[in-house]
């Protein structure tokens, strides 16, 4: 967080008239000006100049204050910064990178969609256990509240960022070194790190992704321990929508590498959407069956009364 500066200097406030008090009648001191020349009135504050202002260093605590509470609620409520720790979404993203994730989409609804980069909370047993707390208090006391306004990582939270591939209803599959499929359609991928392949030969794979879970891969693909290897675990190696913190959205840190993370095209191909179109269409198929049976069935009643012996002139249909 930035600073104020170091050595408090501010603007230089000169609280005298700078005129000299001669007593004089024309003169401030005099009696016919804001206070009376004989007995020292000039001492009284002049209101048309307003009153004195705080100093800097009375401010300061006020100004502190407020940086805090509006940093926990952007941490807490819109956006908040991860550094990136390992090697596993190369080359989109450089170890010791920092992005900025978005954290207020999720509060409306939003749910995460194939290409995203994602950050999520460790859905068990992804991650190592977290190193012992410090056993000095005062430690533990500071890294726990820059932690809770959004300065410092906590020590108690495990969380990691992949790319989404796969969310509900979608089929996943690889086989040899891919390309990965999605819906029987082959992504082209060029996010993935130089010299990978799409997927790693002895690690196939072929999944559907339950409703309200995600399946997701990091960009370097042979030093990434994404979905790929957890599929023993509960979830099937699938994360659940609500572990999702937010999705990253830019390169914030360093400079020389700011950056937006988009979308890429494949994600938006024709068809890759087929297994969730085929969804609707089938509840639309199945509704509006016993409407026509309903209506057939009216038609036949109708005919039948045309032809029985003696029937008058039948009318139409509504």
């Amino acid at each position: 967080m930035d600073g104020a500066p170091a050595d408090g200097t501010g603007p230089v406030h000169h609280d005298y008239a700078g005129a000299p008090q001669y007593g004089g009648p024309s003169d401030l001191g005099g009696p016919n000006g804001p206070g009376d020349g004989g007995g020292g009135g000039g001492d009284e504050p002049d209101p048309e100049r307003g009153a004195k202002p705080r100093s800097f260093w009375k401010e300061l605590p006020l100004l502190v204050v407020i940086a805090l509470v509006l940093a926990l609620i952007i941490k807490t409520f819109l956006v908040q910064a991860f550094s990136i720790p390992s090697d596993s979404m190369q080359n989109t993203l450089q170890r010791g990178d920092r992005v900025l994730v978005d954290k207020l989409t999720p509060w409306f609804g939003s749910e995460p969609s194939r290409g995203e980069v994602v950050v999520f909370h460790d859905p068990g047993g992804w991650l190592p256990e977290n190193p012992p707390a410090s056993s000095n208090p005062l430690v533990r006391g500071l890294q726990k509240g820059l932690s809770f306004i959004g300065l410092m990582p906590s020590a108690d939270e495990k969380d990691l960022i992949k790319r989404v591939i796969g969310v509900g209803g979608d089929t996943v599959q690889c086989e040899g070194s891919g390309p990965v499929k999605v819906n029987g359609k082959a992504l082209n991928e060029p996010y993935v790190f130089a010299g990978n392949t799409a997927c790693t030969p002895d690690t196939p794979f072929k999944v559907t992704v339950p409703k309200g879970r995600i399946w997701v891969m990091g960009d370097h693909r042979q030093d990434s321990l994404d979905s790929r290897y957890h599929t023993q675990l509960p979830g099937g190696g699938t994360v659940a929508d609500s572990d999702v913190v937010g999705r990253a959205v830019v390169v914030a840190w360093p400079i020389n590498r700011w950056d937006a993370l988009s979308i890429p095209s494949t994600f938006s191909q024709p068809g890759i959407s087929a297994a969730g179109a085929a969804v609707p269409a089938a509840a639309g198929l199945a509704g509006a069956a016993p409407l026509v049976l309903l209506r057939r069935r009216r038609l036949l009643r109708k005919d039948e009364a045309r032809s029985a012996p003696g029937a008058g002139p039948a009318g139409g249909d509504v």
